[in-house]
């Protein structure tokens, strides 16, 4: 649908078009017109679908057309993560170009100073992670009374932080009245609770089915020891050779050595993780996005809410503790109608995590066959193979003839009668010319005997 048909303000139109965008995506065609007409609204969709400009958009309009209340602001915006946050910031900044609608993020990882300046200042609408915003509010630097809209993004990611707490902490003090919006990528038991506690009669918009990733993802699973896992890495990324790629990891002692392995190999490789302070995060994102790096090692909170444009590749080092974690992993690339591939290391020891993984997607994840063999499988191949040879030497090795020179050693030469056991022998005076009759008492009995005389 264009997003002329919408409802949308020629201001609104101009941005898009100036960003470059004409055909709404579904989570935009449904969402936007329920959001114009200040309606609670709950959205399962997952990551790439657009669901951050069908919010951004409508509310853009409404700024517009409400009256502004001094330096108050009127929508607040809940992200779990900073780079969300900043993703966020960046789509009002993108489509808002012709509005006039001043900004505040308030996250952690940065001075406070400088975000308290920017809202002594005045702003419309606030972004923030929970932590930093309850900061704001206990010091009294913050007066919520004002918001007319709440928007919870990823609220299943909120959940699994556990910033549910300070969630409703914010949302006991924001007028009952407020219009309330959240997206999820996923749908719980638990989501569910949460979104009737928060709003009375949703309208409830579902893109895709819960937990089911885009169909233009291509999923494989690969099969390695946990001790070949970088090796069988690198040999995946001569395999596939993208343009670009994250690399997500659940233990965040794994990212740095996998970023030295990878620069030891050549390539280039940045990291990013909750220990990074905010200028780093920054930087490093900016790099992956302008292509100064080719990889990114990640951890799961830390990449949610990365939206690269194109991203080739997703390399799971380790199947994630969480199976929705592994929606939101490959999320990351097939955005926006792009094909993207997904690739999972499993070690033994973590079979029964792709087991859950599975029964939530509700699709079995085909095995990759790698052009080259995994270490893995050279080992297993070279251990039948040497099995084999071993049977086939015992089997149909060819028998030595028994010679003068004896080189068969009596413990393995087969036990035979007497009569057949004779054998030459040296006897000092006569040579090899032994007279016959000399050749009686030369028989070689099995065990030691006692000498006999004729």
């Amino acid at each position: 649908m264009n997003f002329q048909e919408l409802g949308l303000s020629q201001k609104t139109l101009q941005g898009i078009e100036s960003a470059g965008y004409k055909e709404a995506t579904p989570i935009q065609e449904q969402a936007i017109p329920h959001l114009l007409a200040r309606r609670h609204l709950f959205g399962c969709a997952q990551t790439g679908t657009g669901k951050t400009a069908s919010y951004t958009l409508p509310i853009l309009d409404l700024l517009a057309s409400g009256r502004r209340r001094a330096l108050l602001p009127r929508v607040l915006i809940l992200t779990p993560t900073r780079e969300l946050a900043q993703q966020v910031e960046e789509s009002f900044t993108k489509y808002g170009k012709y509005h006039d609608c001043k900004l505040c993020v308030l996250i952690g990882g940065e001075p406070m100073g400088p975000q308290e300046k920017s809202l002594s200042r005045g702003a419309d609408v606030i972004i923030a992670t929970p932590g930093r915003l309850i900061d704001f509010i206990d010091r009294k630097r913050l007066m919520t009374h004002a918001i007319d809209i709440l928007v919870i993004d990823e609220a299943d990611r909120m959940l699994d932080m556990g910033f549910m707490p300070d969630i409703e902490k914010i949302k006991s003090s924001i007028r009952p009245d407020c219009q309330t919006v959240m997206f999820s990528a996923t749908l719980s038991d638990d989501i569910k609770k949460i979104v009737h506690k928060f709003m009375s009669a949703p309208v409830e918009i579902f893109v895709t089915q819960p937990s089911k990733v885009a169909e233009n993802v291509q999923q494989y699973i690969i099969k390695v020891k946990a001790t070949e896992k970088k090796s069988l890495l690198k040999q995946l990324i001569e395999e596939q050779n993208p343009n670009n790629a994250i690399i997500f990891c659940n233990r965040k002692k794994d990212i740095p050595e996998i970023q030295r392995y990878l620069k030891k190999e050549g390539y280039t490789a940045s990291v990013i993780h909750g220990d990074l302070d905010q200028s780093e995060r920054k930087q490093t994102l900016q790099d992956f996005k302008d292509g100064k790096s080719t990889f990114l090692v990640a951890s799961d909170v830390a990449a949610r809410g990365i939206d690269v444009e194109g991203l080739s590749c997703v390399f799971n080092y380790d199947l994630p503790i969480n199976p929705e974690e592994y929606v939101h992993r490959i999320g990351r690339t097939g955005r926006a109608g792009h094909q993207g591939k997904a690739f999972t290391l499993m070690s033994e020891t973590e079979s029964r995590l792709l087991k859950a993984i599975q029964k939530l997607i509700g699709i079995t994840i085909p095995a990759h066959k790698m052009e080259k063999e995994t270490v893995e499988e050279k080992v297993e191949s070279e251990e039948n193979s040497s099995q084999k040879n071993q049977s086939a030497s015992k089997n149909h090795a060819p028998k030595k003839e028994n010679t003068s020179s004896g080189t068969q050693t009596q413990q393995h030469r087969p036990k035979s009668k007497p009569s057949e056991q004779h054998e030459r022998r040296v006897i000092i005076g006569f040579g090899d010319m032994i007279p016959k009759f000399m050749m009686q008492d030369l028989t070689i009995p099995d065990e030691p005997t006692a000498n006999h005389h004729s």
